[in-house]
């Protein structure tokens, strides 16, 4: 299959690149004298030599894990801790490795990821913790590599444009896996919509980005995307309204939405499946089985998807019932096996006894015709123990909305306090920034 045209507007990287870099850092680690399996922790920028070190360790026996680059001292430190890698690798010493490696006989990778790379949860309940797949032999990570591209269908031909952080395991897996396939991939530094724009219409085939950075993408001009096959979008609730743009202006056939976590993948909902059930996540992907016990969602995953947390195996136990697994989300899933996502328990409001869940409200209230985009919060309140409170992006009006939250919200999920914002905050990664909304919330009531 002929190779796309790659945008010239970034660093990019095609396999062949990809094995050179990835083969000449695994050859510097075993000239260092580390042995096969060592773990090597990247914090670091994204980058190409990021993604292709990446790339090389999974071929070549290795164990990495990609650190935020923008982790404060003390964070890195307790996670370094925890971890005890056997190599530290930050932004401008990639240099220090690959020199080890210059002049020495090249390491032959292998054919297949022998693990899946190491990453942090989201921290939500509590400590954030690393993912650890443990060693795959040949069969498992066939079977990985197999249910990627049937789900994603990757090809040499595909260009694939990286909109968030490496740090993170959606937008790894996505450029690991083009990379596996033959394809090239985009590695800007950052999410730039003034990049990315033009890109669509230059030959990127596929991407994947978070709500917020697909909000931001339809606010500014697009071009001919004819080329585009697929536009992934997961990491938080997305509004209908944003979601409906997205289906208008790129299709209905390549908008696909999917429930995930670092821990395991879950569903998937083509754009057709959304608009005959608007507010699903899809339904299981390949593979896997899903069911709801007392509200809270359960996966049985394949073989090669199973996990543990790193050095904790009393967080693993809890997490998983023999070969079932929660990371605690709450959601039903109707009779035709499609799932509704309800919220976290960690994201659980208990306001005068009664439990609301603000994925639930922010839904609801993203259906309002005026609302744009909605997060809530809940905030300490002497009379409730807290307060459900809401900061809101659109132009309806306070009357509207008024009327609208009295027309679909129970009395008990009705937001206490409402701020109007022109955009939502966002993290690093592209999801809201729920830590940041409370705070504008807190400083609008003083």
């Amino acid at each position: 299959m002929a190779t796309s045209r790659v945008p010239t507007s970034c660093d990019s990287i095609d396999r062949i690149e990809a094995d050179r870099v990835g083969s000449l850092l695994v050859a510097g680690v075993r000239e260092m004298g580390l042995p096969p399996g060592s773990r090597i922790v990247f914090c670091a920028k994204n980058s190409p030599e990021l993604l292709a070190s990446v790339f090389g360790c999974l071929l070549g026996g290795l164990v990495p894990f990609v650190l935020s680059s923008g982790l404060t001292a003390f964070e890195r430190g307790e996670v370094l801790d925890e971890l005890r890698p056997d190599l530290f690798v930050e932004d401008g010493r990639f240099a220090d490795v690959f020199r080890f490696g210059y002049g020495r006989e090249r390491h032959v990778l292998g054919e297949y990821f022998q693990c899946r790379p190491m990453h942090l949860t989201s921290g939500t309940s509590g400590r954030p913790k690393a993912v650890w797949s443990g060693w795959l032999n040949e069969r498992a990570a066939e079977d990985m590599r197999a249910d990627e591209r049937s789900t994603w269908k990757f090809h040499s031909g595909d260009v694939h444009w990286v909109c968030s952080p490496l740090s993170h395991s959606a937008p790894m897996r996505f450029a690991l896996h083009t990379l596996l396939a033959g394809g090239t991939v985009c590695v800007p530094e950052r999410f730039d919509v003034d990049q990315l724009g033009p890109a669509l219409g230059a030959g990127v085939t596929t991407t994947f980005m978070a709500p917020a950075q697909l909000q931001r993408l339809l606010n500014a001009p697009i071009p001919d995307t004819r080329g585009l096959r697929l536009l992934a979008h997961a990491g938080s609730g997305c509004a209908h309204e944003l979601k409906r743009r997205a289906l208008n202006v790129f299709s209905s056939q390549v908008v696909t939405e999917f429930y995930g976590s670092t821990e395991g993948q879950f569903t998937i909902c083509r754009g057709a499946e959304w608009l005959e059930r608007p507010g699903t996540v899809g339904r299981p992907r390949l593979g896997r089985q899903l069911r709801a016990v007392d509200g809270q969602l359960w996966c049985h995953p394949p073989p090669f998807a199973r996990f543990e947390y790193w050095d904790d195996p009393g967080k693993t136990a809890a997490s998983w019932n023999g070969d079932w697994f929660t990371i605690g989300d709450l959601g039903r899933i109707d009779r035709d096996g499609y799932v509704y996502l309800e919220g976290r328990r960690s994201d659980l409001i208990i306001t005068g006894g009664v439990n609301v869940y603000p994925v639930e409200v922010e839904r609801i209230l993203c259906q309002a015709d005026g609302i744009e985009d909605a997060c809530v919060v809940g905030l300490v309140d002497p009379r409730w123990g807290h307060r459900v409170c809401a900061a809101i992006v659109g132009p309806i009006s306070d009357t509207d909305f008024d009327n609208y939250v009295q027309d679909h919200l129970a009395p008990y999920k009705r937001p206490k306090t409402v701020v109007r914002l022109s955009h939502l905050p966002s993290t690093h990664t592209g999801k809201v920034d729920r830590t940041s909304v409370a705070e504008t919330i807190l400083e609008s009531i003083r």
